[in-house]
């Protein structure tokens, strides 16, 4: 006789995971860290990452750097299709709409694929109350897409994608120039890459990237520099690992030509991390330029401690605060020094966007008296003769050019080394370089010389 057994009761059923819901969720988190609690964009990412395969950290990369490029659009089309203001605790919701509205427009990934993606999110988040919202608000965009797009098409902060306080300063500063800078700046940056010629000629890398599948066109002004047709991993990049290649804005590489250290000569690095002109500068030498590489930030030390030891070079790494420099660093005096100063970062804005959203006007001043402070600071440090290159991945002028103006009028023994070149535009004193769509970032560069003064003639170069 069977034995009786209890009637089984039907398993209730659950949603299964969405793919990507989580993934939308640390984006959302990344884009409310950056405009809600002031967090860098790269600090932000370097929490989420690990979470994620290569694939899922690279599409949160993408929904993180898009979203903040195009958040005053996004943020303008939230505000109409929200029929409430979110509560305080909830704002992390007002990122993932806007992470959602971003896929919506400008990605490839198909609509009812992004939409269930992100309402998923929600409940990632913590907020399953709020799915029904997230789902009702997506759904009413793309039904009525072409007229919400065409309400806000003609609203300053949505045509522009800047900040106000910034675009005035960027229109004063460069009224023939704003409108393509602006343009650049809102777009994404091409890949630039520098051969390690102590270890290979660029065009011999140039055919093993073809042998990849890879293209890339070589700048004539720079004798390390490709660009790639289309970026990849540099981890990808043949010979990355063994120290043939690096990654780095082709603005950039003019640092290392214009400094021109020679084999023997002692040079200071006041401001060195992620170490890419540190880089630059010993392989212009052959490796044989003694370089005392400073930075405040011991973390970001170690980063450019890898670095070296990845490209096969050498220098000495000191953390430090190049505010408080003094004779007793390794090497001075010195013959070069890099003054590649903090600054509003306004000409590197299409590769870090959340500076559009991290940065105040109230910054430049403050911004302007530290780089007052170091340049007075490190010039007591340089060889009667020697070199200093004021290096700002800056737009503004009180950042540049008016600030190496006032510090030659209070300096004497200092005198600008003109640079004769064929690129960037020329200021009183420096050059400008603009962002541009297929070339570089906007970088100022400055070459200030230090007369020898009759009595200490300049040492020989060796």
């Amino acid at each position: 006789m069977t034995p009786c057994l209890p009637e089984a009761k039907p398993r209730a059923k659950r949603n299964p995971p969405v793919s990507g819901a989580a993934v939308r969720a640390a984006a959302a988190r990344v884009v409310h860290e950056v405009r809600a609690e002031g967090r860098s964009l790269t600090d932000a990412l370097k929490r989420e990452t690990p979470a994620f395969a290569e694939r899922d950290a690279a599409l949160l990369q993408a929904l993180s750097f898009g979203t903040l490029r195009l958040l005053p659009r996004l943020d303008a089309l939230v505000a109409i299709l929200l029929t409430r203001p979110l509560q305080r605790g909830d704002r992390v919701l007002q990122s993932l709409m806007a992470v959602g509205l971003y896929q919506l427009t400008e990605m490839r990934i198909p609509p009812h694929a992004a939409v269930a993606a992100t309402v998923a999110a929600a409940r990632a988040l913590r907020r399953p109350r709020a799915a029904g919202l997230i789902n009702a608000t997506l759904r009413r965009f793309q039904r009525e897409r072409t007229e919400l797009l065409a309400r806000i098409a003609d609203e300053p902060a949505v045509r522009w994608l800047f900040p106000d306080w910034l675009l005035r300063r960027l229109q004063d500063a460069w009224p023939e120039h704003w409108q393509a800078i602006v343009d650049a700046s809102n777009g994404r940056a091409p890949m630039a890459l520098r051969v390690n010629r102590t270890r290979i000629e660029r065009d011999a890398y140039a055919r093993l990237l073809a042998e990849q599948g890879l293209t890339a066109r070589a700048l004539p002004d720079l004798d390390a520099a490709l660009v790639l047709d289309h970026p990849v991993a540099s981890r990808s990049l043949p010979g990355f690992d063994a120290g043939l290649v690096s990654v780095q804005d082709a603005s950039a590489q003019y640092a290392a030509a214009l400094l021109d250290a020679r084999p023997g000569e002692r040079v200071l690095d006041a401001c060195a991390a992620p170490g890419g002109k540190t880089a630059h500068i010993l392989e212009r030498s052959g490796g044989r330029a003694k370089v005392t590489a400073v930075d405040v930030d011991p973390e970001r030390l170690d980063s450019l401690r890898q670095t070296l030891e990845r490209l096969g070079l050498a220098a000495h790494c000191l953390a430090a605060d190049a505010a408080e420099a003094g004779s007793t660093w390794p090497g001075a005096p010195y013959h070069r020094i890099l003054l590649d100063a903090p600054c509003s970062a306004s000409g590197v804005v299409r590769r870090h966007p959340d500076i559009k959203w991290l940065r105040r006007d109230a910054d430049i001043a403050a911004l302007a008296a530290m780089q007052r402070a170091l340049l007075d600071v490190l010039w007591p440090l340089l060889l009667p003769g020697g070199l200093l290159l004021y290096v700002t991945c800056s737009l503004l002028p009180e950042e540049n050019d008016i600030q190496v103006a006032a510090f030659l009028q209070r300096h004497p023994d200092a005198r600008e080394r003109p640079i004769d070149a064929g690129w960037g535009l020329p200021r009183s004193p420096g050059r400008q370089l603009l962002p541009e769509h297929q070339g570089g970032d906007g970088f100022y560069y400055a070459l200030l010389e230090k007369v020898p003064a009759e009595s200490a003639p300049a040492e020989p170069r060796t």
